[in-house]
């Protein structure tokens, strides 16, 4: 850390570093404060929390090596929060509300198992083999303590700097999501411990309507909601999108519900207490990693902000037996997912044009690790996304990436901005054929208006119609896309079937094994379904569920390409702006052409046969299939639910009626489950089929 030299006594290299040292503790030990302040106190971060923790970890190895005798109170990493704002009353908790120590990878939460073993092994109890741990997903929000007496709540406080929290009773009275009274088995008193929070799109729809009404957006889900809770006008807590899930009890009211961890949880849910419905018992460190491994793969599909797991020790007599640390519990651990936010510098901003003509802005990044992958480009939205965050080439930018998800620019840090960083000029010209580009009256996007004359677009719709979920049609990837049409052998879709082996053949790295593959695929797509086939037409922003919807309620292409806006409003989830596309769309002659000419090369989809006017036993039941299933396909299946009345939706809501799980069912389950939505097995398929309405779900 500290460089080291050949001199040594007063004056030589060794007193140098030591001064060097100094110099860097004391900045490490201002720095660490402020941004403490700034997360816990100001919910104003500055910087992401790796970097934070990075400068944490490096404060405590510099301590270590400097000031070794340093008490750990005195050091501003081992700080829990930040003391309590003058703004509320303050309150001091009955037991501490700590912080957790942070498991970074692995071979970390190895360390603590191998910890927890040694700890239990040194009271006598031998050798006790795989502990058992409660785990949970590690909310990205703001603790608070709920006292409940005699069944009511009571107060409410933040965490403060642990010892000492804020008094906000008046504004988390106010919140639907905490609940004011408890089941009749509650103890007279109860204190509960917990997350309040914000889901991605309540975070995103509270931001919509601060920039309506021309106020500040927040910064990330866990500001948004901090600041929510510690606002001076419970009118402002009442109105904003929050949510809560209790995690524990102290005290004896805690101790009188439970003995472990995992039962206080289930002890909380049935007084009424939101708790987590991904919570889980796990064995040992091979349960720990498979439980994290399955929340990690979820984390993206999940609309609770999350930044890891939290695995305790379960039995309570075990967590009492291994205590306590000056700041956190011996017996917990909080394994973080690799940083979902980064900082690096943009080299350049390029546009994109994707096939509805939309010119979309991207960053070129110096590569940065985030959210477990090297990042080297990140979308900018529009054009007046770069306009609000006022990015120039030449910043240095928070970049955030959440599983999947496209990585984004979440902010400019202004105060690293070079002198030489100019504005961005917005693109007057599409990129790609040169053509001035409009933007349409209520529109932000920028577009080209060239259509199909536009190779990029031209391009992007082909990619899209060969994709996996439109046509499925494997093998035909951009760079073989782009030779066919610069050959000019391929000018739409419908060329694509007309292709022969001397064709392909002409194209680069293609042999007579992959033609003849090529070939074998365009048959087989000749035959699909008319959502598949209505998806990949490419109409502007009908998606796959859109495409399904559109497919069971008009059954063909013929009545679908006839049908008014005013019939397609009719349909739920089909607003003005979506109908008023799909009319555009055919009227188009080409596109009515294109239709006609895929259907003279063989292509033909199945229709969907329907219950007379949504008729049937199933009739105003949406549901959702997932997994694979012993009875059949998920199209047979769908068109078997749809022919009894039923709405087969794709993406689970509250307004799900039921999931249906098969086999190796997905990130879909965790989400049911999270909203309440009820599951069924296979047997409750089985029921539906048979036209009973009501089937009990699948144990859990």
């Amino acid at each position: 850390m500290v460089a080291g030299g050949s001199g040594s006594g007063p004056g030589g290299a060794d007193a140098e570093a030591s001064a060097e040292g100094l110099e860097r503790l004391t900045w490490l030990r201002a720095e660490v404060a402020r941004h403490n302040r700034l997360y816990h106190a100001e919910d104003a971060p500055e910087i992401p929390d790796a970097e934070f923790d990075a400068l944490v970890a490096e404060l405590r190895a510099l301590e270590a090596a400097v000031q070794p005798n340093l008490a750990s109170t005195a050091s501003p990493a081992d700080a829990v929060g930040a003391p309590p704002s003058s703004r509320f009353a303050v309150v001091v908790h009955a037991a501490p509300m700590l912080s957790l120590d942070n498991a970074m990878d692995d071979a970390a939460l190895a360390d603590f198992d191998r910890r927890v073993q040694a700890g239990l092994g040194h009271t006598g109890l031998g050798d006790i083999g795989a502990v058992d741990y409660c785990a949970e997903p590690k909310l990205d929000g703001l603790a608070l303590s709920l006292l409940y007496r005699d069944g009511r709540l009571l107060r409410a406080a933040t965490r403060g700097d642990g010892s000492r929290g804020e008094d906000v009773t008046l504004n988390c009275s106010r919140l639907a999501c905490i609940p004011r009274v408890l089941g009749a088995a509650a103890p007279r008193e109860l204190e509960v411990r917990g997350e309040v929070f914000m889901t991605w799109s309540g975070f995103a729809e509270l931001n919509r309507r601060q920039a309506e009404a021309g106020e500040k957006c927040f910064v990330n889900p866990r500001n948004a909601a901090a600041g929510s809770v510690r606002t001076l006008d419970p009118e402002v807590s009442a109105g904003r999108p929050l949510e809560f899930l209790a995690y524990g009890a102290v005290g004896a009211g805690g101790a009188a519900l439970a003995g472990r961890q995992s039962e206080l949880l289930d002890a909380l849910a049935a007084l009424g207490l939101p708790v987590s419905p991904l919570r889980a018992c796990v064995s040992g460190l091979a349960g720990a990693r498979a439980y994290f491994a399955r929340i990690e793969a979820l984390r993206g599909s999940l609309d609770i902000p999350i930044d890891g797991c939290v695995f305790k020790v379960d039995h309570f007599d075990l967590q009492q037996e291994l205590g306590f640390v000056s700041r956190a519990p011996r017996w917990a651990v909080a394994r973080k997912f690799p940083p979902e936010e980064a900082i690096t510098r943009v080299l350049g901003i390029t546009v994109n044009v994707g096939r509805t003509g939309a010119l979309t802005p991207a960053a070129r990044l110096e590569p940065v690790f985030v959210g477990g992958a090297t990042v080297t480009n990140a979308t900018l939205h529009n054009a007046d996304e770069i306009m609000r965050l006022d990015l120039r080439v030449g910043d240095t930018v928070v970049v955030r990436r959440a599983g999947d998800v496209i990585p984004e620019v979440v902010r400019v840090l202004v105060e690293r901005r070079p002198p030489e960083a100019l504005p961005w000029p917005l693109p007057t010209h599409c990129p790609a054929c040169d053509t001035p580009v409009a933007r349409a009256a209520g529109e932000v996007v920028l577009r080209c208006p060239a259509g199909f004359v536009c190779p990029a677009q031209r391009l992007e719709g082909l990619l899209h119609f060969v994709s996996r979920r439109a046509m499925d049609i494997d093998g035909f990837g951009e760079k073989l896309l782009q030779q066919l049409l610069q050959s000019g052998r391929v000018q739409d879709a419908a060329d694509l079937f007309s292709l022969t082996s001397a064709d392909l053949l002409a194209m680069d790295r293609v042999g007579e094994r992959l033609a003849r593959r090529l070939l074998d695929n365009l048959a087989a797509a000749r035959h699909t379904t008319l959502a598949r086939f209505i998806h990949a037409l490419g109409i502007r922003e009908v998606g796959e569920a859109t495409a399904a919807l559109l497919a069971e309620v008009f059954g063909d292409i013929e009545p679908l390409m006839r049908a008014e806006t005013s019939d397609l409003e009719q349909i739920p989830d089909i607003g003005p702006i979506v109908a008023a596309h799909i009319v555009e769309h055919f009227r188009l002659p080409a596109h009515c052409a294109l239709i006609e000419r895929l259907r003279a090369q063989g292509v033909q989809w199945e229709t969907v046969a329907t219950a007379p006017g949504g008729e049937g036993p199933l009739a105003g039941l949406t549901v959702v299939l997932t997994g694979t299933f012993a009875l059949g396909s998920r199209e047979t299946l769908r068109a078997r639910l749809q022919s009894l009345g039923a709405r087969v939706g794709e993406g689970v809501s509250r307004q799900t009626s039921y999931l249906i799980a098969g086999e190796a069912a997905g990130s879909k389950r965790a989400k049911a489950e999270a909203l309440g939505v009820p599951v069924l097995d296979e047997a409750g398929l089985e029921l539906l089929l048979a036209g009973e309405r009501s089937p009990a779900p699948a144990s859990a």
